[in-house]
C-alpha cells in the first residue's frame, strides 16, 4: 500500500488505514530519514489504538511502554542509539517481539539480524513539496 499525505491532520486517517492493513502483525518496522515523521506517525497509531499514556520518543530509554484503555500494552522502540544487536538482546527485545503486543520500532536497520520472520514494514519519505509518502509491506 502506498499513501501520500500533506497535512498532519490527515495522520489519524492514515493511522487507521495502516492498522487495518497491518493488524495481522505485531512487529512494525519504521524506516525513514531523520525528521521524516516516524515518531509522529507512531503517536497517531497509538491514538488510534486508544493509548492512554503520553507517547513520546524513546530515544534515551530505547523502549517506552504505553497502555491502551483496554489494558493492552504497546511498545515503542528507538534503536538509533544502540551500538550493536547485543544491546537489544540485553533489554529483552526478543521477549517483546514474542509478546504478541504491538512493537513499533524506529531505526530497525540497527537490529536487522533480530527481526522476526513476520513483520509489517512502514517506510516514510519526505517529498519535495513537503508532503509525506508512506509505503508499506506485509512480510
Amino acid at each position: 500500500m502506498t499513501t501520500r499525505f500533506q497535512q498532519l491532520d490527515e495522520l489519524d486517517k492514515v493511522a487507521h488505514q495502516l492498522l487495518a492493513e497491518g493488524r495481522v502483525r505485531s512487529v512494525w518496522l519504521f524506516d525513514g530519514d531523520m525528521g521524516a515523521g516516524k515518531t509522529t506517525l507512531i503517536k497517531a497509531l497509538c491514538r488510534a489504538l486508544g493509548v492512554i499514556s503520553m507517547v513520546q520518543s524513546p530515544t534515551f530509554s530505547i523502549v517506552n511502554e504505553y497502555t491502551t484503555h483496554e489494558g493492552h500494552s504497546v511498545y515503542h522502540f528507538d534503536c538509533y542509539r544502540l551500538r550493536n544487536e547485543a544491546e537489544a538482546l540485553d533489554i529483552g527485545i526478543e521477549e517483546y517481539f514474542d509478546s504478541g503486543d504491538y512493537c513499533f520500532i524506529e531505526w530497525p536497520e540497527r537490529i536487522e539480524a533480530l527481526w522476526p520472520t513476520s513483520y509489517y514494514r512502514v517506510r516514510l519519505a519526505v517529498n519535495p513539496d513537503g508532503s509525506r509518502t508512506v509505503t508499506t509491506t506485509l512480510v
